[in-house]
């Protein structure tokens, strides 16, 4: 690893979680990838800490199912069976369908119009490459269906399964050529959850998210 900076602390933020959000943000982006082993010495030299924070960091990035914490080989980015992973797809697609059935019934009119602001920067992110940029925003507009379900555990268990699966998400969902496809399933997300269909909403949501088809053949290409 090279050495780098440590972003600043947020309020009431310890070394430790700071190290575990940069860890955790490099695992979501792919940086760090599944099977990649994180030594304790290179991860303590690269950011200029000791290494106390760096095992706190390691057990909260266990703690999240991020990473194994093996005794002999060390700390190691999770990598998951592509059997489960397709399970996980499945998993993922009824839980995020709840979160907009819900957010259908419970949306307020300033997550609303904040919904539609998302929609158009997605849109506009869409017009280049940037996979970084539309895979931010695209979870800003999942996210923020999640906080509209109004239900704390529903929400805090999708973004848990979300996080867990992000190097795999990235691998099929957030490219390029699939840009214009999210585009117009997020409309049809809208358009349920603004026409107050639970039924509608739960299924649109489903079929965005569920691994179908070509992408099924896609995810088993480029999986290893």
């Amino acid at each position: 690893m090279a050495e780098g900076a440590l972003p600043p602390r947020e309020s009431g933020e310890t070394l430790a979680e700071v190290l575990h959000r940069e860890l955790e943000q490099g695992i979501l982006k792919g940086e760090l990838k599944p099977g990649d082993r994180l030594d304790e010495v290179e991860v303590a030299k690269r950011y200029g800490v000791s290494r106390t924070p760096v095992r706190e960091a390691f057990r909260l990035l266990g703690a999240n199912d991020l990473v194994d914490l093996r005794s002999r080989q060390g700390v190691i980015v999770r990598k998951i069976g592509v059997n489960t992973v397709i399970e996980m797809f499945q998993v993922l697609a009824e839980l995020e369908g709840l979160c907009a059935r819900l957010a259908s019934r419970r949306m307020s009119p300033e997550q609303d119009a904040e919904l539609g602001r998302i929609h158009e920067r997605l849109k506009s992110s869409a017009a280049g490459s940037d996979v970084d940029e539309f895979d931010a925003i695209n979870l800003a507009f999942h996210s923020l269906i999640h906080g509209a379900a109004r239900n704390a555990y529903l929400a805090q268990e999708t973004r848990r399964l979300r996080n867990r699966m992000a190097p795999y998400l990235r691998r099929v969902t957030y490219k390029p050529h699939r840009f214009r496809t999210t585009i117009t399933e997020h409309q049809q997300i809208i358009d349920a959850i603004r026409a107050h269909d639970p039924d509608k909403a739960d299924e649109v949501m489903r079929h965005h998210v569920s691994l179908l088809s070509e992408d099924l053949a896609d995810f088993i290409a480029v999986y290893d």
